[in-house]
């Protein structure tokens, strides 16, 4: 991640280029994929959020309708939460990506953790997985069959049976309901 200090004097510089850097120039750099980080260098605050607001407030009076009145009003109704929710929820392509990828090696470690398999076998998994997928090629999947037995080999109930579960858990609810309206109703 590019981290970039903001100084007293308000100017932004780049500490991988080792130059200054706009507004404008922030905004392309995030156009183009790269993830960045703004630190107050006298506290080390992170402005991240505060500097990507003034981007896009820049980017609104250069562009009036850059954003939809609907959205800048619900942004400001909802407040900070939804837009922290809002921020896990729009995450770009690229940090899915990267969030794949970490989940395959939090995944492969847990295998080779647990005796599963060998660090050996882990390490070949790995290497393979990240270049099909940076590859953008297909992993040939198992057979359908041999998945559904390694599911049930750990315990993994089958979509049939979460179904027979949701119905359960459904006709549940409705007996409570019922039984729940003929006790309030003096029913007993």
């Amino acid at each position: 991640m590019l981290v970039i200090k903001r100084y007293p004097n308000r100017k932004l510089y780049d500490t991988e280029a080792k130059k200054y850097i706009t507004l404008d120039g922030i905004a392309q750099l995030i156009r183009d994929g790269q993830e960045v980080q703004i630190l107050d260098h006298s506290t080390g605050e992170d402005l991240t959020t505060l500097t990507l607001t003034q981007i896009i407030f820049e980017q609104e009076k250069k562009k009036s309708g850059f954003l939809p009145r609907p959205v800048l009003t619900g942004l400001i109704q909802a407040g900070g939460d939804t837009l922290s929710s809002l921020r896990r929820n729009l995450m770009s392509p690229l940090d899915v990506l990267r969030h794949v990828d970490e989940e395959i090696r939090t995944r492969i470690s847990s295998l080779i953790r647990t005796g599963e398999i060998s660090e050996e076998q882990g390490g070949f998994l790995l290497q393979k997985l990240l270049e099909s997928r940076r590859n953008n090629t297909t992993v040939e999947a198992p057979p359908e069959d041999e998945i559904e037995r390694i599911l049930s080999q750990r315990g993994v109930p089958s979509s049939e049976d979460m179904q027979q579960i949701s119905e359960q858990l459904d006709a549940l609810a409705a007996k409570l309901d019922e039984l729940s309206g003929a006790h309030s109703n003096g029913e007993e």
